[in-house]
């Protein structure tokens, strides 16, 4: 089949080309010039109908992994990106969209990232291409927001003085998980207008998976919660102690305030792996850190 994948470059992205182009062929979409073996790269702005047409035509599959926080008007960018990417693909007779999203229930509470999240979902299922959405709270990889905040905080912070988000819930899933399920559901059509949930095996809060990292890291980090720190003082907190930058930090830590727990496993069934534990997948991501040169 043929599939076009947008967010190619993307830490998701790039972690699913070769898994799909093992026995497909292989459009990633950027937008700037891309190398890569076994795909074919194409330039396309999703915010550009124009380049989104050429980007789809032949397509039979289209995955969607882009979000554009960062920016400050990232909900208004989502929904219409969505929407041209939709439509493009409607016109263009795409069988399936695929698209990554994010857990989170259906309460007014949501933060304006997981509200977004499930907008563009609305979005892209509005062109009558059936949509098949996995949902997935921190994905745990070399290179993730959530990921390497972690790290961050582990290595520079011998003491953290941290919001109460970090006794939230969350259900972390390891990265080679999320792209064999995203890989499990091309074509199938029993996932066609279905969403699925997708954690590891284990419940978590944020302070326990902070401190596995340390243990792991061979360092003992004390967490001391505060009440007092509000989503935009959070923000700038990580920003200055972490590699991220405040406006994508402040809609991540906005997301904490909500637990972000699997409410389902229908996905383990239709796509039969073993879930990775949560300290083997951070093993592996310090793994693939380490070889990218970025510490270990």
């Amino acid at each position: 089949m043929r599939i076009v994948v947008f967010g190619a470059t993307g830490v998701v992205g790039r972690a699913l080309l070769p898994e799909l182009a093992r026995t497909h062929e292989v459009v990633a979409v950027s937008r700037r010039p891309q190398e890569g073996e076994g795909v074919t790269w194409t330039e396309a702005d999703v915010l550009d109908p124009d380049s989104v047409r050429r980007a789809v035509d032949s397509a039979e599959i289209v995955y969607y992994l882009v979000h554009s926080l960062g920016e400050g008007d990232f909900e208004e960018r989502d929904a219409r990106a969505a929407e041209s990417v939709a439509e493009e693909a409607g016109r263009a007779g795409v069988r399936q969209l695929v698209y990554l999203g994010g857990l989170g229930d259906d309460s007014a509470k949501l933060s304006p990232h997981l509200r977004s999240r499930t907008e563009t979902a609305r979005r892209l299922a509005s062109g009558g291409v059936p949509l098949t959405t996995i949902r997935a709270a921190v994905v745990v990889g070399a290179g993730s927001a959530a990921f390497e905040t972690m790290v961050a905080l582990v290595d520079r912070l011998p003491v953290m003085i941290a919001p109460r988000w970090v006794s939230m819930p969350t259900q972390p899933v390891a990265l080679a998980d999320v792209v064999a399920y995203l890989g499990g559901v091309a074509g199938r059509e029993e996932t066609f207008g279905e969403s699925y949930d997708a954690g590891g095996p284990e419940v978590m809060t944020y302070r326990k998976m902070v401190e596995t990292v340390a243990r792991l890291r061979g360092k003992r980090r004390a967490i001391v919660e505060v009440p007092v720190l509000t989503p935009r003082l959070s923000s700038l907190w990580l920003h200055l102690v972490t590699p991220v930058k405040a406006p994508v930090a402040r809609p991540l830590v906005e997301g904490l305030s909500s637990a972000t727990v699997a409410a389902d496993d229908r996905i383990r069934r239709l796509v039969p792996i073993e879930p990775t534990p949560f300290a083997d997948a951070v093993r592996a991501a310090l793994g693939e850190r380490k070889h990218a040169g970025g510490g270990g």
